[in-house]
């Protein structure tokens, strides 16, 4: 079964190529999952799917946890823009700084560190990654799926029946993510709808946009912020809160 707790990922500073990289656990995943078939990369974890086995790559690393915050749209219109706004507003208000250093957790680990306005958006201000070399927020401009990582349960309702249809939907990220579709049909009723307009159990995130904020998630966000930053999407957003 799938299990949401290893990832490939691409990442960037926003508004470039990266190549693709050996990510650590983390709740961000890319579903170019490779079949294995024979023998095991000595830095694979093999897991399992509904169709098949395949190895997920990841290399370990000391870590902790991720705040991260998703629009609950598979295709946000003009993405790449709406995430350089984000930035301009949360460096407006001192939460992370502007330049880019190696705060981050993955790849060539360019990040925005954690600046002093950190403290007004969390319930918990002490618990707050300050002198950390890990600290920062990426960002994510491609197609991706966030789940938690430890004890995920891969549970999903219908909106419109209420019937558990994890499986299925979970099987359906295969078609999801390289983008042949945004939408999954409920096998109990036959409702349509984007993937985030189904219920799940755990928050869980589908677009291709995210905000991943490391090591942020002891000290929690507080409900005005995550309004705000929805405000600034345009969108109802999805809180993903992984524990490493």
């Amino acid at each position: 079964m799938w299990q949401g707790d290893l990832a490939i990922r691409r990442t960037a500073p926003l508004g470039r190529e990266a190549a693709p990289a050996l990510q650590s656990p983390i709740a961000l995943m890319s579903w170019r999952l490779l079949r294995s078939r024979t023998g095991i990369n000595p830095l694979a974890t093999k897991v399992r799917s509904y169709k098949g086995e395949y190895s997920v790559f990841a290399e370990s690393a000391p870590m902790n946890s991720q705040s991260i915050i998703v629009p609950k749209i598979s295709t946000l219109p003009v993405h790449e823009p709406r995430a350089r706004a984000v930035v301009r507003w949360l460096v407006r208000k001192n939460i992370i700084k502007e330049e880019l250093t190696t705060c981050g957790r993955t790849g060539n680990r360019m990040a925005h560190a954690i600046a002093d306005g950190a403290r007004a958006v969390v319930l918990h201000p002490e618990a707050l990654p300050f002198g950390e070399p890990i600290n920062g927020l990426e960002i994510i401009t491609k197609r991706c799926i966030y789940t938690p990582a430890k004890g995920f349960l891969e549970e999903a309702g219908c909106a419109e029946c209420r019937k558990e249809v994890g499986e299925a939907l979970f099987e359906s990220l295969e078609d999801w993510m390289p983008g042949r579709t945004d939408n999954f049909t409920c096998p109990e009723c036959g409702h349509e709808d984007d993937i985030n307009g189904f219920l799940f159990l755990q928050e869980c995130g589908f677009s291709n946009l995210g905000f991943i904020f490391n090591n942020w998630a002891e000290a929690g966000f507080k409900q005005s912020f995550i309004d705000e930053f929805a405000d600034w999407l345009d969108q109802p957003v999805s809180w993903v809160k992984v524990e490493l």
